[in-house]
């Protein structure tokens, strides 16, 4: 997924969930470190 604003991190998460391999990459390079480390902590 290219960009991990809500639509499309949620898009992924529910490709992954019903099992496709998803990688999502975004220009914030601190969004990315958030997700890495399981974090969702601000309001996109």
């Amino acid at each position: 997924m290219v960009g991990a604003g809500y639509v499309r991190l949620v898009a992924g998460a529910c490709l992954a969930y019903v099992g496709h391999q998803v990688t999502c990459v975004d220009r914030d390079a601190e969004r990315g470190a958030e997700l890495q480390e399981g974090r969702m902590q601000r309001s996109w």
